[in-house]
């Protein structure tokens, strides 16, 4: 599984971790991403999506179909 949402392509993002002392070590910032489940209506069946917590509150918002038309996903 790739961490990358499939709504807000949010993706996994490299910095640093910064101590007291200020020494830097590399670190990944990983987006809050989960495996769903969603029933379209225009395609009458269920998609698997993997969504950050955003991705997911675009999806309550506008819809599945709506939100997939309008991120370039799927017609």
């Amino acid at each position: 599984m790739s961490k990358i949402c499939d709504i807000t392509k949010k993706r996994v993002m490299v910095g640093n971790n910064v101590s007291h002392a200020k020494n830097r070590t590399r670190r990944t910032f990983e987006p809050n991403l989960h495996s769903h489940r969603l029933w379209s209506e225009k395609q009458n069946k269920f998609i698997k999506l993997t969504l950050s917590n955003k991705g997911l509150r675009i999806v309550n918002k506008l819809g599945l179909d709506t939100a997939l038309i309008k991120y370039g996903l799927k017609s």
